[in-house]
């Protein structure tokens, strides 16, 4: 059946009068009409708030979403991406990474088979396997305890589980390394192994295929290394893989005993939570992955369960559509105010661009509005040093979203305080800014003459009315950052679905591939091509030339 034109729609028509009508408002004044405003636009969870109100939106503007959502039946797309429909058209899959965490004693049912039993498998697996290292059992070839793990992977095999494992080094396992290794470019892994030693170094491919180039490079020469000091029989207790390819596996040397499976209903992007997340089980225990798995399962609960005033993804969702297609930004930063979370924003970069980075609608159809926002971002306070400038003065509407948490796993000295009482100040005066009025009281507290004064106030002005959402968690652990990523996902899913996109398939990234093994084998010392246009040619040339 034919979808309706997005744009065409009551809801969207009446959501775009409705922006006319705010995009003159200042937030700040809606602060002025409604004091209860804070209370009113703020989520509160047992594991910390979800305040939205530094955001140019009113109650209408809820009320609008919500018919948003009834008319493009947003309930029926959540049940059935929990039900297991195959909601992947264009790669006839459905999505399932929520079953992976799912820890109701509800089916899930996928071409009329319970997977739930094939998820509870492979975790029993894994805990086994994350239990031989903590207890010192597992051992390298020559009896060694192993000391450290390298994950090889690449994309959703990398990003995610090297993300929550920088999150989560305060629950480390004592005595195991995690270390990962993603970019095919040699230098990677050649600085990763420098201090490792082959009788003490486990090694994890993370491939679905065992055929991603960038993976298999590296997993080849990790093991030539690990050659060049042990036999061929000694593989098997070095090298595992997480995969469903048995053939490929085996082919490779490692025993199909330590291999890992997941399935074609988990989404690359979205797999931390499936076997792909053995190098965080295994870096943090099996009990912290665990509640990792749990944190994310009471947010997909809230997800299906809540209104959307009190529900934190559909909210984030909406916000973000509100900012992106009717105000007019086209990026947004995640901002986390916790150093462990450094690696949230390059995580949510593919979780967010990679799925919502479309076109065409699910018909294949030109879509008629803007669909995924470019996504950024860096730890506070470090990216006010670098780039709040662009946000606070800057031409661009960048809505951002704030993460902070009320309690440090390091209170050193008054380190924490200050660090948060940036996170406060940044959102209070994205929102605020600051008058002309205010900027010349100021100067004139100060020796300047009139001239220097008049001269110097318009560069001190700071429009303000820039939006921001901010997260603040009592704590940041294994189940809260499981239902902080979830939220993101689930965000992801609602705004894909308003869109009228395919979230989840991921064809752009096909054909730079497809055209990198086609110039492979071009690149020879002194080879010269000139099957491409000048400009590839003359690239390829000269760095043959140069090869060495």
């Amino acid at each position: 059946m034919p979808l309706t034109k997005l744009t065409d729609s009551k809801s969207w028509k009446e959501l775009s009068q409705h922006a006319k009508n705010m995009q003159s408002t200042l937030i700040s004044d809606l602060f002025k009409v409604n004091p209860q405003r804070a209370d009113d636009f703020t989520i509160k969870t047992p594991i910390g708030i979800f305040d939205f109100a530094k955001n140019n939106i009113s109650r209408e503007t809820i009320a609008l979403f919500k018919d948003l959502f009834s008319e493009t039946d947003m309930n029926h797309a959540i049940g059935s991406q929990f039900s297991g429909a195959k909601i992947n058209s264009t790669e006839k899959r459905a999505v399932l990474h929520t079953a992976l965490r799912n820890f109701s004693p509800n089916p899930v049912v996928v071409d009329g088979e319970n997977i739930m039993p094939y998820v509870k498998s492979e975790l029993e697996k894994m805990k086994d396997f994350s239990d031989s290292f903590a207890s010192g059992e597992k051992k390298g070839y020559t009896g060694k305890q192993i000391s450290d793990v390298v994950n090889i992977g690449i994309g959703g095999s990398d990003l995610g589980p090297k993300m929550a494992y920088e999150a989560l080094k305060p629950f480390a396992q004592g005595g195991l390394n995690i270390h990962f290794v993603s970019n095919v470019d040699g230098t990677d892994i050649t600085e990763c192994l420098k201090t490792l030693n082959p009788e003490t170094t486990v090694f994890i491919i993370a491939s679905k295929t065992f055929t991603t180039q960038e993976t298999m490079t590296n997993a080849q020469s990790a093991r030539n290394w690990f050659l060049a000091a042990a036999d061929e029989k000694d593989i098997e207790k070095h090298f595992v893989a997480v995969s469903t390819n048995v053939e490929k596996v085996t082919a490779f040397g490692i025993n199909p005993e330590n291999m890992f499976l997941f399935w074609d209903w988990v989404g690359g992007r979205y797999s931390v939570w499936s076997t792909i997340g053995l190098s965080l089980c295994l870096g943090i225990g099996y009990a912290h992955f665990e509640q990792f798995l749990r944190g994310a399962h009471w947010m997909d609960e809230h997800f299906k369960s809540e209104p959307l005033e009190q529900n934190i993804p559909m909210m984030m969702a909406a916000v973000g559509i509100w900012n992106h297609n009717f105000l007019g930004a086209s990026s947004y930063a995640v901002l986390p105010y916790d150093q462990y979370l450094h690696r949230f924003a390059a995580y949510l970069q593919q979780a967010d661009m990679e799925s919502n980075g479309k076109s065409v609608d699910v018909n294949g159809n030109p879509v008629a509005h803007k669909t995924g926002p470019i996504v950024w971002g860096e730890p506070g306070t470090n990216g006010q040093h670098a780039f709040y400038q662009l946000i606070h003065q800057g031409t661009e509407l960048i809505p951002c979203d704030f993460i902070g948490v009320c309690k440090s796993q390091n209170p050193l000295s008054d380190h924490h305080e200050k660090l948060m009482a940036n996170f406060f100040a940044q959102a209070e005066a994205l929102m605020n800014g600051k008058d002309e009025s205010t900027v010349r009281a100021e100067l004139a507290e100060s020796d300047l003459s009139e001239e220097e004064i008049n001269k110097l106030t318009p560069f001190k002005i700071f429009e303000g009315n820039k939006p921001s959402n901010s997260f603040l968690l009592n704590e940041l652990n294994p189940f809260t950052l499981g239902a902080l990523t979830s939220a993101y996902e689930h965000k992801i899913f609602v705004q894909g679905i308003l869109w009228q996109i395919n979230s989840y398939d991921q064809w752009g990234v096909e054909l730079g591939k497809q055209l990198a093994g086609n110039i492979l084998p071009e690149l020879k010392p002194n080879a010269e091509t000139s099957s491409h246009d000048g400009s590839t040619n003359s690239l390829i040339n000269y760095f043959n030339a140069n090869l060495d």
